[in-house]
């Protein structure tokens, strides 16, 4: 989990209070989000300094007082307001005190909620693909015509899946209806807390730790066999997502040393221990009692998917484009030692530990907990950027705070479609035909008639 500022930019003259809006610059934070400064007075808003000072330069001076500032928090915020609401609130207290010292248009802080940062990331990814309106070279705006994409979102603490659909969503909780451009979307959206990278990873753990008897030392069937690590307990269960794992009485200060064994079917069978697949309140379920409808169209994968893909797709030399592929994928990157991952990806050395629990869970989450399968897999495509612009929430957060994104659009035309286009097209050729013709015509005329002339 990191921290991130991200600067937008787009016309002054708007057309119909909407721009083109591109990513001018972004920032990434060092250490942690703001969640990981729990406790520690004043570190919140230090750690924003420099990406702030970064931004009093790259934006024009004349423009500082009249750009608008947001900062939205997430999972890591959620989970802190759930175990402190104390520290959550002091935490965003900080920041807002820190942002407003500089020469921006400060409109606050928030946490957004599992439904919102689903929702955000998916009008993101279909803002930046121009499926909502794109500029036509005439001059217009343009209704595509071309269908949304799902948002699959891979966090710290969260992870979220956001899609259009025509089924019935048998829980309210995870529909949502938006108005955008004069359409109206009808969405799907769950936002699994827990289920982020950071939190899967001490869950994990923490369910190894407890079904091997809270033990001094413990084997851990995802770690590269021979590596081992030293830790404290409470670095585990400080979560409230571990909260069921956390025997009665510990030592919060002490050691704990976890062994690797590299254990593929031992690690996939711990990982999948960590859902529930087991009852459903509805006529279907992805896992831990959840309603989702069938997966539709293609999808955008981005975060840690996108980073987790990449790296099998590196160290491994499969392109992992079906659910077989990830499978196969996940399975040689657990059987691989410490020094063999060290040697394909030297730069990813802290996290080389994780990447096998990492990859068997997206494999899980996936193929059994979302139900992508050989036809709907390969329609997931991993992306860190669509264009120049990271794909995240970050965009569509602002793009609603800021009212970039009117439900009507007047000045808005439908583009056509492509068989419409071919018969433009053919009509086109077929009139440049007759006209070439016509011309040819004339000339063959013109020369018969200049012949006869000179023979009189």
């Amino acid at each position: 989990v990191y921290l991130s500022l991200y600067i937008y930019k787009w016309p002054a003259d708007k057309q119909n209070g909407t721009g083109v809006v591109t990513q001018h610059k972004e920032c990434h934070v060092k250490g942690g989000g703001i969640s990981s400064y729990a406790g520690q007075q004043g570190k919140a808003g230090q750690s924003l300094e420099a990406c702030l000072d970064q931004a009093v330069k790259d934006i024009p001076k004349e423009r500082h007082q009249l750009t608008p500032v947001y900062l939205g928090a997430t999972a890591g915020m959620r989970l802190l307001h759930i175990s402190s609401p104390e520290q959550s609130n002091q935490i965003l207290q900080e920041v807002d005190h820190k942002i407003r010292s500089y020469p921006f248009s400060f409109r606050g802080a928030a946490i957004l909620s599992g439904q919102e940062e689903g929702a955000y990331g998916w009008v993101t990814v279909n803002y930046l693909l121009e499926n909502f309106i794109k500029y036509g070279f005439v001059g217009h705006w343009l209704r595509p015509g071309r269908p949304t994409v799902g948002a699959l979102d891979f966090g710290g603490a969260s992870t979220q899946i956001t899609f259009a659909t025509q089924e019935e969503v048998e829980d309210e909780h995870d529909m949502m209806k938006l108005h955008l451009y004069g359409h109206r979307y009808s969405l799907y959206t769950h936002s699994y807390l827990c289920y982020g990278q950071d939190q899967v990873l001490k869950r994990l753990l923490a369910h190894i730790v407890k079904t091997q008897d809270y033990s001094g030392s413990v084997t851990h069937p995802c770690y590269p066999a021979g590596h081992n690590k030293t830790l404290k307990l409470n670095s585990i269960f400080n979560s409230p997502c571990t909260e069921k794992y956390k025997p009665s009485s510990y030592n919060s200060q002490a050691s704990l040393t976890v062994l690797g064994s590299g254990h593929y079917e031992h690690c996939r069978g711990n990982v999948s221990e960590i859902f529930s697949f087991i009852s459903c309140p509805y006529s279907q379920c992805s896992f831990d009692q959840v309603f989702q409808p069938n997966v539709t169209g293609s999808f955008v994968a981005f975060s840690a998917f996108f980073y987790i893909h990449s790296f099998l797709q590196r160290v491994t030399g499969i392109t992992v484009s079906s659910p077989s592929q990830l499978e196969e994928a996940a399975k040689t990157v657990c059987t691989m030692n410490f020094h063999q991952m060290l040697t394909l990806a030297p730069e990813q050395q802290s996290r080389l530990q994780d990447y096998c629990a990492s990859s068997v869970f997206v494999n899980i989450l996936m193929l059994r907990g979302y139900s992508f399968d050989e036809t709907s897999f390969p329609r997931i495509s991993f992306q860190k950027k669509a264009g120049d612009a990271s794909v995240g929430w970050a965009l569509g957060y602002m793009l609603s705070l800021s009212n970039l994104l009117p439900a009507e659009s007047a000045g808005l035309r439908k583009a056509l479609t492509p068989g419409a286009w071919g018969t433009l097209i053919f009509l086109f050729v077929l009139l440049l035909a007759a006209v070439l013709v016509f011309i040819l015509l004339r000339a063959c005329v013109g020369k018969n008639k200049g012949g006869s002339e000179s023979t009189i």
